[in-house]
């Protein structure tokens, strides 16, 4: 099941850039910490207001961004 839905966009918030459920923690702060080793555990230890769900949106959220089309030059 698609958890994108807890990706927000404020102008006003984070610069605008992806966060966590309206939180002000960015989608890219969550991969970081994914990438540096950090475990879900680890994470939701850290930030209690974070669910599971969160951190598999960051995960999906990645996912998509990577998904381009792909050219051919002729």
């Amino acid at each position: 099941m698609s958890e994108f839905h807890r990706i927000t966009v404020e102008p006003g918030k984070c610069g605008g850039r992806p966060c966590l459920r309206g939180l002000r923690v960015r989608v890219k702060d969550v991969l970081d910490l994914l990438a540096a080793g950090a475990t879900r555990d680890e994470i939701l230890d850290d930030f209690p207001y974070l669910e599971q769900g969160d951190i598999d949106a960051a995960l999906e959220f990645a996912a998509r961004q990577s998904d381009h089309p792909i050219l051919h030059v002729a």
